[in-house]
Order: structure tokens, then sequence, then C-alpha cells
């Protein structure tokens, strides 16, 4: 990090900036497929610190948004049920469903609690013996590890009112998806230092040797982000396709060999809805049949009719970079954080409420 050691914080930015400017000579299209990369570039203004030939577009990257509605709807009717508790991380309460969402369910009578991890919501199934308790499984690769440690727990421990509605996602798959649309128009790929943690890099090689798309894995500080955005324009500018790894501190080409052998252990790749995406294959987590004692999908009748898009909520085009929440005609006028119609506005990690919150100039 050549820059960063160089110079710091406002130089670091500025320096890394002159550097995109002065290199720069064609029209790049980079994706960031991170809710908290969309949200940290437009905290920090990102944008205005690129010529007007880098653009930035934010993908499928938040887990609450490009959760399928009928996975929201199968929530709903787990809190309906008595006798269960529902445990989800806060952004999922006020998503809406087809009918209705978790924290309607709350406010007429049903249990659904807030944690901030899965082994909050087994200490709550230890203390509630006579109920039931069912975690909402929502997330990428970042938290599959901790879902499936706390399985094989309270598979241990014979916890058996403890289970899981794992609809949890898996990113290179919605990047191949993405890509092969043909439709995407995207350059490289700004690739999450979280994830990379658990997965390392080789299902981001696939990628780039499959449709020459680059991805650098970036932290998530400005000069992080900056620095991603340069490694990523040299390479556009060289012709080249490699994935690179911006985020030394944190991520490595092997990632973390613990977390990916309790998910192998617990979890089985199985085709998963994405909204906005459509079914892609093999691209969600399935918790395995030695622990489908707790698999809530087996335990519970869930089944839901299909689901229909709120009329007029562009929320899957925003997710596939096909739309900005500023081509939404609801986008303030009728969604709002206050008022949403889509996850895309609910999540703290959703395109919507980033632009909501900090979008001024139209970039």
């Amino acid at each position: 990090m050549k820059y960063i050691d160089e110079y710091r914080d406002g130089a670091v930015a500025k320096a890394l900036s002159d550097r995109i400017m002065a290199i720069s000579t064609r029209r790049v299209r980079l994706m960031e497929i991170c809710g908290t990369h969309t949200m940290a570039i437009f905290r920090h203004g990102i944008r205005t610190l690129l010529p007007e030939n880098v653009e930035l577009v934010s993908g499928p990257g938040c887990p609450v948004c490009v959760t399928a509605m009928e996975e929201v709807d199968r929530a709903v009717k787990l809190a309906q049920l008595p006798g269960v508790i529902v445990t989800t991380f806060g952004d999922m309460l006020r998503v809406p469903g087809s009918e209705s969402s978790l924290k309607k369910e709350q406010a007429k009578g049903a249990v659904v609690k807030m944690v901030y991890s899965t082994f909050d919501a087994l200490k709550i199934a230890a203390r509630n013996r006579d109920n039931e308790v069912v975690f909402l499984g929502i997330g990428f690769e970042t938290t599959a590890p901790t879902v499936a440690a706390a399985i094989k727990v309270a598979h241990e421990n014979k916890q058996s009112n403890f289970s899981v509605l794992s609809a949890h996602k898996l990113l290179p798959p919605a990047m191949d998806a993405l890509l092969s649309s043909g439709n995407l128009g995207v350059d490289g790929f700004i690739c999450p230092g979280h994830v990379t943690t658990i997965i390392g890099t080789a299902s981001y090689e696939k990628v780039v040797e499959r449709y020459h798309t680059p991805c650098v894995v970036t932290g998530f500080e400005p000069v992080d982000i900056l620095e991603g955005v340069l490694m990523l324009v040299e390479q556009v500018e060289e012709g080249r396709a490699e994935v690179q790894i911006q985020y030394t501190r944190g991520a490595s080409p092997q990632g973390n060999p613990g977390a990916l052998k309790i998910m192998e252990e617990v979890f089985e790749p199985c085709d998963s809805p994405w909204r906005g995406l459509g079914v892609i294959p093999r691209s969600g987590l399935a918790i395995r049949e030695r622990y489908s004692g707790h698999d809530a999908r087996i335990r519970f009748d869930i089944a839901v009719p299909p689901a229909k898009e709120p009329s007029g909520c562009r929320c899957a085009e925003v997710l596939r970079g096909a739309a900005r929440p500023l081509d939404c005609k609801l986008f303030r006028q009728v969604c709002s954080p206050r008022t949403p119609v889509g996850p895309c506005m609910v999540s703290s990690e959703g395109t919507c409420a980033a632009y909501f919150k900090y979008h001024e100039s139209g970039r």
C-alpha cells in the first residue's frame, strides 16, 4: 500500500484521487458488491473524488435486500405460529412481506426478538424450553460460520427447541449470474474484505477467468476504497484481469480454513432465490440432513404462495445495477426510511437508504 505508507488521512485520499485522474483515459464502470462499501462510498463522498468517466454502481451487496420476499413471508408465518419465538437481526424486522412484516406481527402480539448474534438466540432457547425458538439465517459468508457453529452446539447439547430458517447467500455465484446475463456493463468488481476473510480469493479467480473482469478486495475506510478503485483502473487501462487484495491486513488468498470447515460440515450448497436476480444455482446454503432437527423448513409448515413485488418498486433493478434509486418514482415521494416500500430503503446497508441519507449532487 505505497500511497497509504507515504501519506495520511486527507493527503492519502488526494494522492489516490490524483493518481486515478492521471491514469484514467477511458470510461470505466465499477460495481461494489457490499452494503458496507455502499454506505462508506456515500458517507465519505468517494464519488466526488473520481473523474467523471469513472462510475461507481451498487450491486447486490446488502444481504437483507437480496432476501426474496417469499422468505420474508415465511418468517412472518413462523411468527404467527403459537409458541414460536422468532429471533433476527434488526434490519429484518421492518422489511415488508406480501401482506405483513415481522414488526407488524410483533405489534399484534407475536414474540419477535432482535438479537446481535446467533448465540443470543441460542441463549433465548435455553431460557424458554417450552417454546420453539427460530433464528432467521440471513447474510453472506460472513455470518454463515457463526450460524453453523450455533446449530452444531444445539445439536451436541440436544437443544431440540432451537432451529434456523436458512436463507444464507453465497456472493460469487451472484457475480457469475450478473456477468452471464450479458447486460451488466461492468468493468470490474470492488469485492468485500469481510466476506473474503472467510472464503479467500479462489471463487473470484473463477469469475475473472471466465469473464475477464478484474476484482479487487478492499477494506472499508475511504483510502481503502480509493486505492481499490485505483488498482481496478490500472488493470482496465493495462488490459489486465486479475484478483488483487488491497485489504491485506484482513484478507488472504486462502481465507479462514476453520470457518470454511464448519460451514461445510453444517451446510450444503442449494439453489436459492434472490430478489432482483431470480433463482441462482448453488448460491444458497441449506442445512445438511445430519442437522435437520434444527432446520425450520423441515420442522414447520411454512409454505407460502408466490410473492409479488410492490407496485412501482424498483429495488430489483437497483440490486442488479440496472437503475439508481433516483430513477424510482417512489423514492422520497412515497418510499422513505419511515415508510419503506422495498428492502433497499429498510436496511442500513441498502442502496436506497444510502441515497436518501447522503445523496445530493446526483452523481
